[in-house]
Parts: structure tokens; C-alpha cells; sequence
């Protein structure tokens, strides 16, 4: 058993993986003060705004490694921020740490509401976050924000992207889709190679700015889309929505089969409609069944991110461009997307703890 003071602490912890990057925070930088008073021990630890959503998951878990060490220890854990900019990704130079594309394997599952709601509910938490919609055919991410507008072209030759403005206390979002450039009733009729030119338009020539996570809305299906995503840039990996019903599983394998074919990394999967709770009895109804989702993710070695109920509230709020605010109010609606959201960084980070970068060795 170790003594406690500042250099049992550090030693304790010192090794703890960084969530965003899985090198040990004692080399990071991270462990920025440990302070000793009598049996308590108070760290003040550096995060980055990647790791926000899960902070309180970190601090529990560094708790845990000190009183493992020295007994009887009371930790107390202080957060502070750790500001890391972004490198660029890919040819197209994108400032992100994590690109994830959410995709389903049909259409009508609710993936532009999932990724929209993925992408606002880790801002919520205090993330950096952008928002793409590449389903160019069937653009409906505008519609859900209540976003509306011409992207402008800046005077370095960069596309602006219209921001999301609300009362979060976040700072603006930016978002593009094509349903920023058409009109609401005109169809976009492109061949693939115009489409893999607006996806790569999107990404490289969008400002963007510095982000934590760009979520990206895909198009239903396995087109090409993927293809074009995993050459332009390295993706950290895909969500794939589905519904509970048989039907839904079989063309969410699909999806799940083309990511991996184009290497992009499966994160998880989220099952939408998973029951409805009647607001007025309180009753729960497996509309479309329950569950289907979560033993397909176990068949297929999946992890499994949570379970979306059928909300009145949320499904109004689509309906009349109000998903950002309702998240952020209503705690019934946002705690089952929070919950998927927390899940996502948990998986990204237990990728990044069993693949730390490799350190560079020096050149001779």
C-alpha cells in the first residue's frame, strides 16, 4: 500500500489513457495539479472539449485508480479545459478530430433525426461540433434546424456554412446541405460523378473551422457516397441506424456490410423506435417491437449505442424545425440521445486506448 501524497497520486494515474488520443494523460500534460490534505486528495485533470461528453465517466474512473492504490483516499476530481487543435484530415485538409458518418440501410428510420440529434446533443455536452447532410438527393437536415439561407463564398475562396444559433449557451454550429443551394421543391438529378464532386465540395472547400466532431448525415442505401467519404479522408467511424423490426435488421446488415467493405470502422448501432410511451397513460407500446436492434448488434460483434423511444415531443419538433431547441429543453427527449451520444465517445475512446498512436522516432 502506497502513502498517500502527490507522488502516489501521480504514479496512480499517470498511466490513465487520454479518451481522445489513448496516450497516458502523465504525458500529456494532462495532470495539471494534485494537492494533499490530510486523506484527501484533490487533482485538477485537463481534458479536451472531445472528451466532454464523457468528463464525469473520466473523473470516476480516476477516482477509482487512486483509492485502488491508497485506501480510504477521499478524491476529489476538478476538470479544466485542454485545448488541442485539431490536425488536418485527408487531401481535403478538413480541422476535425472525428468525422462520423451516420447511416441507415433504407430510408424512413429516422437517420437525418438521429444524426441531427447525435451532432446536438454532443454540442449540449460541450463539444465542437459541424453538422454535413450528404443525402443530396433528399436533403431534410435545413428542415429539422429550422435553417434557412444562401452559403456565401468568403474571400479566401471558402464556402460559409449557414450557422445554427440558439439559446444552448454552445457556440454556433455550422451546418451545409445541398438544401441550403435549391429551392425546397426542385430535384436534384446528378450522375455520380457530380455527386462525388458536391461531397468532396462539402468537406474541402466548406469553412468549417476547428471542430471536434463533424457528424455526417448519409443518404439511405449503400450507394457511393461511403466510397467517396472513406477516399477523401480518414473517417473514425460510422453509426447505422435501423428499427426494431426484422425487415429493417436485414438492410441495416447491408449498411453495415458496405462501411466495412470501404473501410470505415463500424461504431455502433441505435435503435430507433423503440417503443412508445403513451403521454397520457404512461403505458409503453413495442410498436415496431424492441430489441431487434441489440441482438443484431451482438450477432454481428457490434456495439450497441441505445435505444430511441417514439417522442411526440421530438417528432413535432422536426416537423416544425425545432429539434435544437426541444433537445435542449426537454430532458425526457434528450436523455435516451444523450445517452447514445455518451456511448459513441465511450467507443471512440476505447478504440483510442487499444491504438495509441505510435511515438515518432527521431530522425538521424
Amino acid at each position: 500500500m502506497s502513502a498517500l501524497n502527490s507522488d502516489s497520486v501521480r504514479a496512480a494515474i499517470e498511466s490513465f489513457p487520454d479518451p481522445e488520443t489513448g496516450r497516458p494523460i502523465g504525458s500529456m500534460g494532462q495532470i495539471k495539479e494534485v494537492q494533499v490534505d490530510g486523506n484527501t486528495a484533490t487533482i485538477t485533470l485537463g481534458l479536451t472539449s472531445h472528451s466532454n461528453p464523457i468528463a464525469d465517466e473520466i473523473a470516476d474512473a480516476i477516482e477509482s485508480k487512486v483509492v485502488a492504490a491508497v485506501p480510504g483516499t477521499q478524491v476529489k476530481v476538478e476538470i479544466v479545459d485542454h485545448p488541442r487543435p485539431p490536425a488536418r484530415l485527408g487531401q481535403v485538409g478538413l480541422r476535425v478530430k472525428s468525422v462520423i458518418a451516420v447511416g441507415s440501410g433504407k430510408g424512413g428510420v429516422g437517420k437525418s433525426t438521429v444524426a441531427a440529434s447525435i451532432a446536438l446533443s454532443l454540442r449540449q455536452m460541450g463539444s465542437r461540433v459541424g453538422l454535413m447532410d450528404a443525402d443530396v438527393y433528399g436533403p431534410s437536415i435545413p428542415h429539422l434546424l429550422g435553417l434557412s439561407g444562401r452559403p456565401a463564398v468568403n474571400a479566401q475562396k471558402k464556402i460559409e456554412p449557414i450557422m445554427l444559433n440558439d439559446d444552448s449557451g454552445q457556440p454556433p454550429m455550422p451546418v451545409i446541405s445541398m438544401g441550403f443551394l435549391v429551392e425546397p421543391d426542385q430535384a436534384v438529378i446528378w450522375r455520380g460523378p457530380m455527386l462525388h464532386g458536391s461531397i468532396n465540395q462539402f468537406l474541402g472547400d466548406t469553412n468549417w473551422g476547428e471542430l471536434d466532431y463533424l457528424v455526417i448525415d448519409m443518404p439511405p442505401g449503400t450507394g457511393d457516397v461511403a466510397l467517396t467519404l472513406s477516399q477523401a479522408l480518414p473517417l473514425a467511424g460510422s453509426v447505422v441506424v435501423c428499427t426494431p423490426q426484422e425487415v429493417a435488421l436485414l438492410d441495416a446488415i447491408k449498411a453495415i456490410s458496405m462501411f466495412r467493405k470501404v473501410n470505415i470502422p463500424i461504431l455502433g448501432m441505435v435503435e430507433n423506435m423503440s417503443g412508445f410511451m403513451c403521454p397520457d397513460c404512461g403505458k409503453s407500446y413495442d410498436i415496431f417491437g424492441r430489441g431487434g436492434a441489440r441482438a443484431k448488434a451482438e450477432e454481428l460483434s457490434v456495439p450497441f449505442l441505445g435505444s430511441l423511444p417514439i417522442d411526440i415531443d421530438l417528432r413535432t419538433a422536426g416537423d416544425e424545425g425545432r429539434l435544437a431547441t426541444v433537445l435542449a429543453e426537454n430532458t425526457r427527449s434528450r436523455t435516451p440521445i444523450e445517452t447514445a451520444a455518451k456511448s459513441l465517445v465511450r467507443t471512440l475512446a476505447s478504440k483510442a486506448a487499444a491504438n495509441p498512436p505510435k511515438p515518432s522516432l527521431p530522425t538521424l
